[in-house]
């Protein structure tokens, strides 16, 4: 697979500046702590963070898009098209890419390089303003940006390793964070005291109608919030596991085991018998 194949066709011309869409909810324009600024998750100032998302579907956010309710979200067969800015340096350009090779061994969603014909297809670019890590939700249509920012003097930010980039693909796929379950007051406990009052909404979760796939709590989810996600000062927790032998919570590290089965089961990767267990197998095996 070649980082600079995809380039060789006429990309749309991307803005430095990009207003992507949020719920009425939508929290930008508000002061983050300088701890939260440093991450790049958060910074764009997005729902919840690095995600863009509109009011006409905000209702079926949660856990995974209902595919049933607005299919046109889900990327048809699997496939997913994408190109990445030449603007990147090559090893950065490499981190990208491993980060598709990794989704497309473990699941049965392909992520190809763009034929310059396919009318929709994810744009990997690096965003300038909002800055960080954050990609919309689900096939949103047309060039569709998933911003990663690049390493600079002050920081890895996005591309320190394969997870950032994991982390918002699985957005673009229609996975949305792992502590939004139904049923997540069983597994964490929320320090709203602890959250900046203007983030309280991140911290919702959804309605047992709204899931769309039933698989164990996952601590290890690379879609999970850290413990500290949106504190209002340095060392107040906003997210802790009630389960005592549980130390940390969320990983930017890969794909955890939950992670990799939940997105197979969104694309119907388990439909084919063999392919269930082939699925089965290398979540089992591979996962963090």
């Amino acid at each position: 697979m070649c980082a600079r194949c995809s380039t060789r066709f006429l990309l749309p011309p991307v803005p430095d500046v990009v207003h992507p869409p949020v719920p009425d909810i939508g929290l930008s324009n508000f002061t983050l702590t300088e701890e939260e600024n440093a991450d790049p998750e958060l910074s764009p100032g997005l729902f919840q963070g690095d995600m863009a998302l509109t009011n006409d579907f905000y209702n079926y956010w949660r856990v995974g898009i209902k595919f049933d309710a607005y299919p046109d979200k889900l990327w048809p067969n699997g496939i997913v098209p994408y190109t990445i800015s030449p603007l990147y340096e090559p090893s950065e350009q490499v981190t990208i890419l491993k980060a598709m090779k990794i989704i497309n061994f473990m699941t049965c969603i392909k992520l190809v390089p763009w034929d310059g014909k396919a009318k929709d297809y994810l744009l990997i670019w690096p965003i300038k303003y909002p800055k960080g890590c954050w990609s919309f939700v689900g096939r949103y249509g047309g060039a569709q940006i998933l911003s990663l920012q690049p390493p600079d003097n002050k920081g890895n930010n996005c591309l320190g390793n394969e997870g950032r980039a994991i982390h918002e693909l699985m957005h673009a796929l229609g996975v949305f964070h792992e502590q939004s379950r139904w049923d997540r007051d069983k597994f964490v406990k929320i320090h709203t005291d602890n959250i900046i009052p203007q983030f309280k909404g991140n911290f919702d979760k959804q309605s047992l109608d709204n899931t769309t796939y039933s698989f164990e709590y996952d601590y290890d989810s690379i879609m999970h919030y850290g413990k500290f996600f949106f504190s209002k000062k340095k060392g107040k927790p906003t997210i802790t596991p009630k389960q005592p032998n549980v130390k940390s919570i969320g990983q930017r590290k890969g794909m955890s085991k939950g992670d990799c089965l939940k997105l197979n089961d969104l694309y119907g990767c388990y439909k084919n018998p063999g392919k269930r267990r082939k699925y089965y197998n290398i979540c089992n095996f591979m996962g963090v």
